[in-house]
């Protein structure tokens, strides 16, 4: 009766340490995040939403993190009143540029807000 006990014992014990999971002895440390597409959409209601929600700062610093030649589409899209037919009328606002010219993607997006806050007022 001992003996059968002590093999069961040993068994399970056996079993339970090869079916432990092996560490992987090389671990990988994430020292560099790479952003190859940026795609930014933003949808405003009003012009409150385009000055409280959508800043040229916030724009700059998502270029800055993005490496050099690679594709950022904007886009702005304006929600606006209730037409007759029940359905709210919109505009949008986008275009595509390219990282290694921030400036000039940066000069585009200020004028896309301006408008979008004309678009508001009118």
């Amino acid at each position: 009766m001992f003996k059968k006990v002590v093999i069961c014992l040993a068994l399970i014990l056996t079993t339970l340490g090869y079916s432990q999971s092996q560490l992987n002895s090389k671990t990988s440390n994430v020292s560099h995040i790479k952003i190859t597409n940026l795609d930014v959409v933003v949808t405003v209601d009003s012009v409150e939403d385009i000055e409280k929600t959508f800043k040229l700062e916030d724009i700059e610093n998502l270029l800055k993190e993005t490496e050099r030649d690679e594709v950022i589409s904007f886009s702005l899209i304006c929600n606006g009143d209730m037409m007759s037919n029940g359905k709210r009328s919109t505009m949008t606002y986008s275009f595509e540029g390219n990282s290694s010219e921030p400036q000039e993607f940066l000069t585009i997006v200020s004028k896309l807000r301006k408008s979008a806050i004309n678009y508001y007022k009118n």
